[in-house]
């Protein structure tokens, strides 16, 4: 015997069904703000490129954004990061010889 809907779907432990709706995330803008290595990026970033993090998150290296993901994480569910402004946090893209600053910030619109 299955707890299945009409469609085949269980709904997820509270009985809510699958896929409701979640709250308005803000906006997350990141930027690289600093590079404190020796050689180029091998992605192409630099100082001053900005990226808007839900839709241009494909044109970002992907190092970084693995990095920056769970600081952004932070940001959008309302936490702060100790020894940041609040509403942003910086890090470092893990390539040594590049290590680029990025800056993650809630964008108010």
């Amino acid at each position: 015997m299955s707890n299945a809907g009409e469609d085949g779907v269980k709904p997820a432990g509270g009985g809510k069904p699958l896929g409701a709706p979640r709250g308005k995330r803000p906006r997350i803008r990141v930027s690289c703000v600093d590079q404190l290595g020796t050689c180029r990026c091998h992605h192409g970033h630099k100082p001053g490129d900005v990226f808007d993090f839900d839709r241009d998150r494909g044109k970002m290296c992907a190092m970084a954004c693995h990095v920056g993901f769970p600081y952004i994480d932070i940001l959008r569910y309302g936490g702060s990061v100790p020894g940041n402004e609040p509403g942003t946090a910086k890090f470092c893209c893990p390539e040594v010889d590049t290590l680029n600053v990025w800056l993650a910030e809630i964008v108010d619109e």
